[in-house]
């Protein structure tokens, strides 16, 4: 389990370090997005990741990896919106921004620590491609939850259906580049 927090921390620092920087260049205007729209942000992710892994032939120079960080960080932007709602205008400076960004890895990876307690490191013996796939089915459930307007009658919500997708997309990243 050490191994695995300490690949998880360094993948979640480089999509912490990404998020930053893009602060830096663009503030939060991310603040006015509504959840449909970061959830439609995350599919086009992870739809393209599932292209990227049936195509043969690539017009775009850009791997799997980099759509797993915008699915990670995209999440937690998710995760943010529904605890702090949608602005009209954007209304974090650089420091909220990271805090609640941080708030949601300690999130994130508590409930990793946990699932790998009781369900072991079988993800390990996952193919990315089925990493992709369960991410796809869970933006199929957010978004039917959505139009449900938030409602579910036994199921997880949406908090739990993005975090689970961030646990999935780092443990994509994991077997990549490890």
């Amino acid at each position: 389990m050490e191994k695995t927090i300490k690949q998880y921390q360094s993948i979640m620092e480089e999509c912490r370090s990404l998020f930053e920087k893009k602060l830096k260049d663009y503030g939060a205007a991310w603040r006015i997005l509504r959840l449909p729209s970061v959830t439609d942000q995350i599919y086009i992710k992870a739809a393209r990741i599932r292209t990227l892994q049936e195509a043969t032939e690539r017009k775009v120079d850009e791997g799997q990896e980099s759509e797993f960080i915008g699915i990670i960080n995209y999440s937690i932007i998710a995760l943010i919106q529904l605890e702090n709602g949608i602005v009209e205008t954007p209304d974090f400076s650089l420091e909220k921004s990271m805090q609640e960004y941080d708030n949601q890895f300690d999130k994130a990876i508590q409930l990793m620590q946990n699932k790998n307690h009781d369900y072991g490191e079988i993800w390990r013996d996952m193919r990315v491609s089925s990493i992709t796939d369960l991410i796809l089915q869970k933006l199929l459930r957010i978004k039917q939850i959505e139009d449900n307007k938030g409602k579910t009658l036994v199921s997880e919500g949406l908090d739990a259906n993005y975090l689970d997708m961030i646990n999935y997309a780092v443990f994509a990243l994991i077997l990549l580049k490890h």
